[in-house]
């Protein structure tokens, strides 16, 4: 049998009779709470006793929950598949250890598989020959064990660390994992206020990114796990479900801000026959994105569209417009050497580099000089990449994006420079072009390449769809430059 750390050395398994004097005991006490405390009572405390039997509650209730994660950790212990008929769920009728659980406890499924999950991270084990072995997250254990820390905060702490063990050494996680302990208990020297548990989940996905900073790069996971579905109509209510990436859930909160506001919502919306205008725009042709990938992208152009909307509400008097913070030395960086992150204003997952560039070249930037000690020390003005009459320009010119196939109205791209600013590109409409927001995200892998002749737009497509030689095209989407390049070829067969 394994426990869940009490403290560093683990206590001896329990035997049956143990089992039943901790039942009564537990019992005993669940009655005491009864006659003491009724939940009526807290009506006639008076604040500051209400507030200390709130704290007194939670302390009580972390004991608990600890003791309902290490018991549910040994309930999947000894329900284990490779026990066959010996499994402790298939002894008691049920399917799987969360079924016995819930019948047990009468929680919730997640609930339960939290539990599970959680426990099995934090649990002794024993070695071959009998000696224990301390969990990973050693520090964790004892918090949670101890009643210092609770479910919450430990959930926190193991998912954001457990994927880090991938791609750095145990004594770094197991340092942050200290932190972030002593920072929820109030023992650390830069936070001597124990931190709630949202923000132990903040700082924790900072400490992800520190430890492991290749895995905010968009071609990972969250490239493929991007998506919207539209579920079934029950009901006259359509749910929908999905995933956004950071930047995406940046625009789409502010956004939602932006409406949401007493004071800033739209008295009308479009007509229907101005939302069937605009929902044909956004049809995009097959490719190899899966269907709900597709949205997610047609949901990118659009938010990209309502935020530049001259009708668009505002916040403040200012526009939606998302907040992005990175340092000065990672966005500066040499492509390939720069493994930093940036933050998005209300989202804690951080985006690459690359995407922190990409926003910037679309939506301009301004430099907020922060000291150690973070003071505002310097201000710069804001520094838009395109005008508005730069963006109309290279959009009238494109037509849609400039990726053949591609039918993204130019009016709904961002504008993407071909020598990058940092490369000493030019801001102008010789050095811009149009670009959705998948084909912006996904230039450099796609193999793609952009070109500028005097001010005329060429690409070349990558070789897995051009065999034999590669040659450079002169793009003609717009519909003026096609009809224009039309008449010049029936003129040229006129004269043959």
């Amino acid at each position: 049998m394994t426990t869940l750390l009490e403290h560093p050395e683990a206590d001896a398994a329990p035997g049956p009779s143990a089992a039943a004097r901790v039942v009564a005991e537990l019992q005993a006490l669940a009655a005491g709470l009864g006659e003491s405390l009724r939940c009526s009572a807290v009506r006639g405390f008076d604040d500051d006793g209400l507030l200390q039997v709130t704290a007194a509650v939670e302390v009580l209730g972390r004991r608990v929950d600890a003791l309902g994660v290490a018991a549910a950790a040994e309930v999947a212990e000894r329900s284990r598949p490779e026990l066959g008929t010996g499994q402790l769920s298939a002894k008691r009728g049920c399917r799987t250890a969360g079924e016995l659980l819930e019948r047990v406890t009468l929680v919730s499924g997640p609930t339960a598989g939290r539990r599970m999950r959680l426990g099995r991270q934090l649990r002794t084990g024993l070695s071959l020959g009998g000696e224990p072995l301390p969990p990973t997250f050693r520090a964790t254990a004892i918090g949670l064990a101890t009643g210092a820390i609770g479910v919450d905060t430990a959930d926190a702490i193991v998912t954001a660390l457990t994927p880090t063990l991938r791609c750095t050494d145990l004594d770094s996680v197991q340092a942050a994992e200290s932190e972030l302990v002593a920072a929820a208990t109030g023992t650390s020297a830069e936070t001597p206020v124990p931190a709630s548990a949202d923000e132990i989940r903040l700082q924790a996905s900072v400490w992800k990114a520190v430890l492991a900073p290749d895995g905010s790069r968009p071609d990972d996971h969250a490239m493929t796990a991007r998506g919207i579905r539209l579920g079934r109509e029950r009901d006259g209510i359509v749910p929908v479900s999905g995933s956004l990436m950071p930047e995406i859930a940046g625009k789409l909160r502010r956004l939602f801000d932006a409406y949401l506001s007493p004071k800033s919502a739209p008295v009308a919306f479009h007509t229907e026959e101005e939302a069937a205008q605009d929902q044909e725009q956004a049809l995009l042709e097959r490719d190899d994105r899966t269907p709900d990938q597709r949205r997610h992208d047609v949901l990118a152009v659009i938010l990209d569209v309502a935020s530049r909307a001259g009708e668009a509400p505002t916040i403040g008097g200012a526009p939606a417009t998302v907040l992005v913070s990175v340092r000065e030395q990672d966005l500066n960086a040499d492509f390939g050497q720069g493994r930093g992150v940036g933050w998005i204003d209300g989202v804690e997952a951080p985006i690459a580099i690359t995407t922190v560039k990409d926003l910037i070249s679309n939506g301009g930037q301004q430099k907020v000089v922060i000291n150690a000690e973070g003071r505002i020390i310097a201000l710069g003005s804001p520094e838009r990449c395109f005008t508005p009459a730069q963006r109309r320009a290279i959009q009238l010119r494109d037509g849609t994006c400039i990726i053949a196939g591609c039918k993204i109205p130019a009016g709904m791209t961002e504008i993407h420079h071909v020598i990058p600013h940092a490369q000493g590109g030019r801001t102008h409409t010789d050095n811009g072009v149009c670009l959705c927001w998948f084909h912006h995200r996904m230039l450099a892998a796609s193999g793609w390449a952009i070109r500028m002749v005097r001010g005329a737009v060429q690409i070349m497509a990558p070789p897995w769809l051009e065999t034999g030689t590669r040659t450079w095209r002169t793009v003609t989407k717009s519909r003026t430059r096609m009809t224009d390049a039309v008449e010049r070829k029936n003129v040229t067969r006129d004269d043959e």
